[in-house]
């Protein structure tokens, strides 16, 4: 029996495998290497900051910049655990800086002493921030957050993804900035098996048909998709074909089958594994009934993938290695009886060796036949369109075509926008709620104007005098919903709730909405799994996390 799994190569090798093992599961060698070669900024190391470069630093982070201009104070020391009190007046980044490189020693990090605001204005026009993979921010105010926002939106050539975050006291928000981000590992909760069942193809059909099932011992041997597949067919031509006079058959492919249809298939399928002389017992018996509604599930495009591929960029994909291989796709799809490549993964099936692995062969062959077929396809775009600076891996092409049935493209909206106009859904919502409004659609609400109240204080609501500052942060939040054109009673709780802390953070919320900030920034640096779109609020009061869409009016 062969390892599933080559030996490593090296002891280095093994040592690294072994320290990031449970994360290698996840995303991979590869999705591995692009977070060893990323480069996080973060903006402003409290307590928040740090947890999110804490779970950014452990899985191997290639390398993290610091920007805070603010000193260490006994607050800071009190819920940050990456500060002590000996740091008390010193730079805030450094400080954090050292203690987060110790845990990984694979990670390196530095701090910059800088004003943000003048940093922004000093470095607006330069290539400072296109070394970053992502920007991380928190805690700032609302002037600065939209400058931050449109100077990364608006970055020539690619804009640099923006992650603002913000805790006070049990409430987080979390708002995640993408132009445009295109994923195509995204790892769906749930996949239905590419068989092609209703589409096959003919070297499927020859090796299905060299399979002998004269016996009962033949049969228990072979794996249940070759008898499903025998007698789904001898189904359409006794069964189906014969009712086409009934108007009941679809014309196009007569595997399509309706709900009806497969209903009586099924009952049908029972009969003659019977007949075979099968029964609940027998492995092949089992795995084919129980396989019904998913083995005869249409083969088709899903409608994510058809947008994505009925997008304008396709046509003219650029130097972009995304848009040239979906290109490539549209094109393959349009001469391949508008089917997507093979994937080439097979379910686990209870079977003679040989038999299934044979099996596996007649998919992986088709799909590597395939996946060729879009790579010369590729090939052929970037020579048409000049010289192209993008270079493109057969291997990069094959996982690209093995997982081009999930798809996904998001297009955002700049934060920038949405602190000059308003979020026509949390409106929406509010206006239709107005007795019992969502509690974390008014959190949204009071986290924007508690951004609004420190650019008008310098402080956040609560930190001064606690009873004027509830009445200021009212007027506050009144003047923003009037701007909204949104009238809602009963905002009095959740004015208070944010005035009682005086923005300060908590650990405990601090550490939860890091973990999930964090989780979006790999989910962008690696390309897998599908982020944030666009706003997260966390309320520790309920225990409860609500995200958003929020596009402006």
């Amino acid at each position: 029996m062969t390892s599933a799994t080559p030996s490593p190569k090296s002891p280095e090798v093994s040592e690294k495998s072994k320290k990031y093992d449970r994360q290698l599961r996840l995303w991979g060698d590869h999705g591995q290497y692009k977070l060893e070669s990323s480069h996080v900024c973060l903006i402003n190391a409290n307590a928040t900051g740090t947890e999110i470069l804490k779970s950014l630093v452990l899985p191997g982070c290639g390398r993290f910049t610091i920007i805070d201009s603010k000193e260490v104070t006994e607050e800071d020391v009190g819920n940050n655990f990456f500060l002590e009190l000996s740091h008390v007046g010193q730079n805030r980044g450094e400080c954090a800086k050292t203690l987060l490189c110790e845990m990984n020693l694979d990670v390196s990090g530095e701090a910059v002493i800088d004003d943000l605001e003048e940093h922004l204005s000093v470095h607006k026009n330069s290539k400072f921030f296109d070394r970053f993979s992502v920007v991380i921010a928190s805690e700032l105010s609302d002037k600065t957050l939209k400058l931050l926002s449109r100077t990364l939106w608006e970055k020539p050539g690619k804009s640099i993804p923006l992650i603002y975050c913000h805790c006070i006291g049990f409430i987080g928000w979390i708002r995640v900035q993408l132009k445009e981000h295109t994923v195509i590992e995204s790892h769906p909760d749930s996949v239905i098996d590419d068989l092609r069942l209703d589409r096959p193809f003919p070297e499927m059909v020859e090796y299905f048909d060299s399979i002998s099932l004269s016996s009962r011992e033949d049969i228990v041997k072979t794996p249940w998709l070759i008898v499903f597949h025998r007698i789904l067919e001898q189904y359409v031509k006794s069964h189906l074909l014969r009712e086409d006079s009934m108007n009941c058959v679809n014309k196009e492919n007569p595997h399509h089958l309706n709900t009806q249809q497969k209903r009586a298939f099924k009952e049908y399928l029972e009969k003659e594994l019977r007949t075979m002389g099968l029964h609940e017992g027998d492995d092949v018996f089992a795995e084919s009934m129980k396989a019904v509604n998913t083995a005869l599930t249409p083969t088709t495009i899903p409608w994510q993938v058809q947008e994505i591929l009925n997008d304008k960029k396709v046509t003219d994909p650029e130097n972009s290695q995304f848009w040239i291989m979906c290109a490539a796709l549209k094109a393959f799809i349009s001469e391949n009886n508008g089917l997507l490549p093979v994937r080439g993964v097979l379910p686990d099936m209870t079977a003679e060796s040989a038999k299934y692995i044979g099996l596996q062969n007649v998919y992986r062959d088709k799909a590597k036949r395939d996946a060729e077929d879009v790579y010369n396809r590729c090939q052929s775009i970037m020579e048409e369109s000049g010289n192209s600076p993008i270079t493109l891996k057969p291997e990069d092409v094959r996982l690209f075509c093995k997982e081009s049935c999930n798809l996904k493209l998001i297009r955002g909206q700049p934060i920038f926008e949405e602190l000059e106009t308003c979020p026509s859904s949390i409106v929406n919502e509010i206006a239709q709620n107005q007795e019992s409004p969502n509690p974390d659609c008014m959190f949204y609400v009071m986290m924007r104007a508690a951004l609004r109240y420190y650019s008008e204080f310098n402080f956040y609501p609560g930190a001064s005098d606690p009873e004027q500052d509830i009445t200021e942060f009212k007027a506050c939040v009144s003047r923003l919903l009037a701007e909204w054109n949104c009238n809602v009673n009963g905002n009095a709780d959740y004015i208070q709730e944010i005035c009682r802390y005086g923005g300060s953070e908590i650990p405990s919320v601090a550490a939860f909405v890091g973990g999930c900030v964090a989780q979006e920034a790999i989910k962008i640096i690696t390309g897998q799994y599908t982020p944030l779109n666009n706003t997260l609020i966390y309320n520790a009061v309920d225990c409860s996390t609500t995200s958003f869409n929020l596009p402006t009016d």
